[in-house]
């Protein structure tokens, strides 16, 4: 396992949609424990592939950053089925570091996926783990956290994102 370079905004790769597995192999669970440990290590709740400059459909997830080992999920070929609700929180990411703002989510999202060994599985969250399924499935879609922004909110972080990217 290796701690991987997170790739930051202005990384052509973050807007890229990226592709849907099709070989579950050793090279996909070694993708996914270098995610985990890359996750931990920054630390955060989650983490997309394409955010280690792997344009997969693969991300995982643990809002406990690595205190409960049990709350580790890993989704391959994610896709939501269906939302309900709404909430407002924090949210930030760490291809964009430095910059946290409040976006609406759902409240709660129900999400087919595969396991590392292709096997399908449906899972549905509440609360974070919600926003942490919304947040990585638009970063394998290309979507960022910024793009749900408007008004006033986006306007004030224009300035950083400019910053940011020239320095990507």
């Amino acid at each position: 396992m290796a701690i991987r370079d997170i790739i930051i905004y202005g990384h052509p790769t973050l807007r890229m949609k990226s592709s849907k597995v099709e070989e579950f192999n050793e090279e996909l669970k070694r993708l996914v424990h270098d995610m985990v440990e890359t996750m931990y290590a920054e630390p955060g709740v989650g983490l997309a592939a394409n955010q280690v400059d792997v344009p997969l459909q693969v991300a995982v997830v643990d809002i406990t950053v690595g205190e409960d080992p049990d709350s580790l999920i890993v989704l391959v070929n994610p896709e939501i089925t269906q939302t309900e609700g709404t909430q407002d929180g924090e949210e930030g990411c760490l291809s964009i570091p430095g910059i946290q703002t409040s976006l609406e989510r759902p409240s709660r999202v129900t999400v087919r996926a595969q396991n590392l060994q292709g096997k399908p599985f449906t899972i549905t969250g509440e609360g974070l783990l919600a926003r942490a399924f919304c947040h990585e499935i638009d970063h394998l879609n290309g979507v960022l956290f910024i793009d749900h922004l408007t008004g006033l909110q986006k306007k004030v972080i224009q300035r950083k994102l400019q910053r940011m990217a020239k320095s990507a």
